[in-house]
């Protein structure tokens, strides 16, 4: 199954984004060993409509654009805190499902649009906690890389 980051935001040059694409280009190498493909980062523009609900549309658009019809999970403070093994059982129950893409977004400011968390297949949360676009970037690669971790039996993960 490929995996698709869409984040709303550029990452600008600097230890985070070298975090991120360290442990992105890890999950890349590692993945295919449990049927899990890198597919990359796509990033959009945070929009500069007036409203945050007029901001939200516009970004959901581009989201559903990109995404086409592959499932989606929505990074949102509102949603389910997975631990890393529940995370990793996601991603594996997506893809034995026969799940070729899936799409991992990333809202802007004001959050995702209510039309995209009813469309998604999961919306995670990681914690309460308000975390800046580049940290939760970082944090979602390294649980894609976990996850693959985990999936493959190694002993990095421990309980």
């Amino acid at each position: 199954m490929r995996v698709s980051i869409h984040a709303v935001g550029r990452m600008k040059a600097g230890p985070e984004k070298e975090l991120a694409d360290r442990y992105l280009e890890r999950f890349r190498k590692s993945g295919g060993a449990v049927g899990l493909e890198g597919g990359g980062v796509a990033e959009t523009v945070e929009s500069r409509a007036r409203s945050p609900e007029e901001r939200k549309r516009e970004e959901g658009r581009k989201l559903v654009e990109q995404a086409g019809a592959a499932p989606l999970i929505l990074l949102d403070e509102g949603g389910r805190n997975l631990s890393s093994r529940e995370f990793a059982q996601l991603l594996a129950d997506l893809r034995d499902r026969g799940e070729k893409q899936l799409t991992l977004a990333i809202g802007g400011p004001d959050g995702h649009d209510p039309e995209m968390k009813a469309r998604a297949e999961r919306v995670i949360s990681f914690g309460k906690a308000t975390w800046p676009h580049q940290l939760v970037r970082v944090m979602l690669a390294e649980q894609l890389y976990r996850a693959v971790t985990i999936l493959s039996g190694h002993p990095y993960h421990r309980d």
